[in-house]
């Protein structure tokens, strides 16, 4: 049996029985998986070829021989015998059966049934070949052998960031937004908040005009080159390709003349995750990821954690780019926010962008690329064939020709995470966003070159993640969701049993932790074996933020699994109280 397959559709074609049998191919399909029907051809001459009841007989016969109950199914429309081996047998037990076929003079072939899947092919997109992050063995994402799997339908992703500019090779995926930039003279489109998200531009005309040593510069078209890597119609014979290209982008404006205030970023996430804000309309198609390719110095305030916990809690799983300033990760915000996955950037050698931001807060690594080497005079492009190529504008101050243009930076790190974040939540959609993130983070590979200062788990891999997601079903957790009320100056602990587990339990031991509290810089949150050892999660941080909503990660390698583990927790003043609204424990 040929089968090609064309465009993701299978087409089986097969040859009419031939008198004498070739011999290469009948060894050819020796079964290498187990088996459940045959396929025999009898030649023309013998009474199976045309008597059902005779190849009945002859497949019970047979059968008996090998040991097995082979039956007559059915005729094919070719003429030949489907045979049933009472059920899935191994390669070596079918092989068996179709030795006796074989031996019969009368038998023209036997096969295997095998089966046939449909497969992703090489998106005819022109500018493809281009998309070395997507492919390259070396330092690419390893995407296309996702796409045989998922490809991101039913899956929205909120793009927070400049808006959109019209591009024709990311409208079709389009849905609609909103511009939550409060302040006029900031928006350049005549008002304030609206349900139009357009790019209205972003430059600058003079040096200074957005603070002390602000410079220059034409608009960026940002959040339309971020757009791009996420969900680029595909296989429509241009441009680029997506890599989650059936999913759906909503764009979220909240950058506009000299950036975004946190006000207005806060507001989206809450708005683009489903949640409420006063004076906009309900969210129609609340994204089920959102990814911000930006940020600025500073820690993670509790204006932004509580949005992302919020975001978080509705089941939204948050993406946000590293930085580009060379430095530790964990100074810039909202890249040093829990409950994230946190992006850097790497370079189409597999080291870290030299402009990536690292350190131990980062999650994982995805290509951002390089539009110059790190000893290139600033400024110049002399490298484009290894940055990120995306769908673009060339107007330099309002909007122009569309074109297609390569970036550098953690803020095209970024998106390449949240469209795989897009492809596993559509192969799987029961995954919660810390399944996600962990999924992400277990499959990743790592990178081919160094990362100075550390990369989280290494560079992401798509395909290597999304069949984690649906070759078996993520790690079952034990889960314990009665509420325990934290009282002002109380400990309250919650047991979870865990039995059916032999010896330790693992060096990276998840604990996931949903507690309601307002105010949690007055917990303190431990995790607490069956022997009696505590392992401290969470101690008295955060300050004023609401909730937690985390995964933790604790080596319990010295811990015996089997047993009673509790989760305690301690208020260590007045004024604030919650509960313990569920935890879990994921071997």
């Amino acid at each position: 049996m040929s089968v090609t397959l064309l465009a993701g559709t299978a087409t089986a074609s097969v040859a009419v029985a031939s008198e004498t049998p070739a011999a290469a191919p009948a060894a050819a399909l020796a079964p290498t998986a187990p088996v459940e029907n045959l396929i025999v051809g009898y030649k023309s001459s013998a009474s199976e070829a045309s008597s059902n009841s005779a190849a009945a007989d002859d497949a019970t016969a047979k059968g008996k021989k090998a040991g097995k109950k082979a039956k007559f199914d059915r005729r094919l429309g070719t003429g030949a015998a489907l045979v049933n081996l009472g059920g899935t047998v191994a390669p070596a037990e079918a092989a068996d059966v179709m030795a006796q076929f074989r031996a019969d003079p009368d038998v023209a072939y036997v096969e295997p049934d095998t089966r046939a899947y449909a497969t992703a092919v090489t998106p005819n997109d022109t500018e493809y070949a281009k998309q070395w992050d997507l492919f390259e063995s070396t330092a690419g994402m390893n995407v296309p052998a996702a796409w045989d799997k998922t490809t991101g339908s039913g899956v929205t992703v909120a793009v927070i960031d400049t808006g959109y500019v019209a591009h024709s090779d990311a409208a079709p995926n389009v849905v609609a937004g909103y511009d939550f930039i409060s302040t006029a003279s900031y928006a350049r489109d005549g008002g304030g908040r609206d349900s139009n998200p357009a790019d209205e531009g972003d430059w600058n005309a003079t040096d200074g005009e957005c603070g002390l040593n602000s410079k220059a510069s034409n608009s960026s078209w940002h959040g339309t080159h971020v757009a791009g890597t996420i969900a680029a119609a595909t296989n429509n014979s241009k441009g680029i390709a997506g890599i989650a290209y059936n999913a759906k982008i909503q764009p979220v404006r909240v950058l506009g003349k000299c950036g975004g205030s946190t006000s207005d970023i806060v507001d989206a996430i809450t708005w683009a995750s489903g949640g409420s804000v006063a004076g906009v309309p309900a969210n129609a198609t609340p994204a089920k990821v959102i990814n911000m390719s930006l940020g600025g110095p500073g820690a993670c305030g509790t204006s932004y954690q509580n949005a992302i916990n919020a975001a978080v809690a509705r089941g939204t799983t948050v993406v946000v780019a590293a930085g580009n300033s060379n430095a530790d990760a964990a100074g810039y915000s909202p890249a040093s926010c829990n409950n994230v996955i946190n992006v850097a950037a790497s370079n189409r050698a597999g080291d870290r962008s030299y402009y990536s931001n690292y350190g131990s807060i980062i999650d994982i690594a995805a290509p951002g690329g390089e539009t110059r080497r790190a000893t290139d005079t600033p400024g110049t492009v002399t490298t484009p064939e290894n940055a990120i190529l995306s769908t673009l504008n060339a107007g330099t101050t309002t909007p122009g020709a569309e074109i297609y243009k390569p970036y550098q930076g953690t803020s095209m790190a970024a998106p390449h995470v949240a469209g795989l974040a897009a492809l596993l939540k559509s192969a799987n959609s029961a995954l919660t966003p810390a399944q996600i993130e962990t999924a992400i983070k277990n499959n990743a590979r790592p990178l081919a070159g160094t990362c100075t200062g550390g990369c989280g788990a290494g560079l992401a891999d798509a395909a290597a993640t999304v069949a984690a997601v649906t070759s078996t079903p993520p790690a079952p957790a034990f889960e314990n969701t009665t509420d325990f009320t934290i009282g002002d100056n109380t400990t309250v602990e919650s047991p979870i049993t865990v039995t059916g587990k032999t010896g330790n339990a693992p060096a990276a031991l998840k604990v996931g932790v949903n507690l309601v509290h307002t105010y949690i810089g007055d917990l303190k949150v431990d995790l607490v074996a069956p022997d009696g050892s505590v392992y401290t999660l969470h101690n008295r941080t955060g300050s004023g933020t609401d909730n937690i909503n985390q995964v933790y990660t604790v080596n319990a390698s010295s811990e015996v699994a089997n047993g009673t583990w509790k989760l305690r927790v301690n208020d260590n003043a007045g004024g604030d109280t919650g509960k313990i609204d569920s935890w879990n424990l994921t071997f």
